[in-house]
């Protein structure tokens, strides 16, 4: 299970929400897609709010999820270049690179 979480950018919020009703909407099969092709089982999103603003916590969950990031970023399927661009615009996030720092560490699991 891979786990993410990843501040709204400034201005950003709408462009977020409005991002979401069309994942869940006009693009669902595109998304399903995607995460067929990851081998997703799981995929979903919460907004919270943080000191610094608004955030998301996102759940990528399947045998290989902590693979998801790093398969995704050289992709050039049209949909995972779409799902790129806006992860940039709205997160600041290029998932063509390594994310900065180490990785989070595990301290507690309850489940294993």
């Amino acid at each position: 299970m891979g786990v993410i979480v990843a501040p709204i950018r400034e201005g950003k919020l709408d462009a977020w929400k409005q991002w979401v009703t069309e994942l869940n909407g006009t693009r669902k099969e595109e998304l399903a897609d995607f995460n067929r092709r990851y081998g997703l089982t799981r995929h979903a999103a919460w907004l919270m709010e943080s000191p610094a603003g608004p955030a998301v916590v996102a759940l990528h969950q399947a045998p290989g999820a902590d693979s998801f990031m790093p398969s995704l970023g050289p992709s050039q399927e049209k949909f995972d270049l779409s799902f790129k661009e806006k992860v940039k615009e709205i997160h600041g996030l290029d998932v063509t690179q390594p994310p900065p720092g180490p990785p989070p560490e595990l301290y507690y699991d309850s489940g294993s």
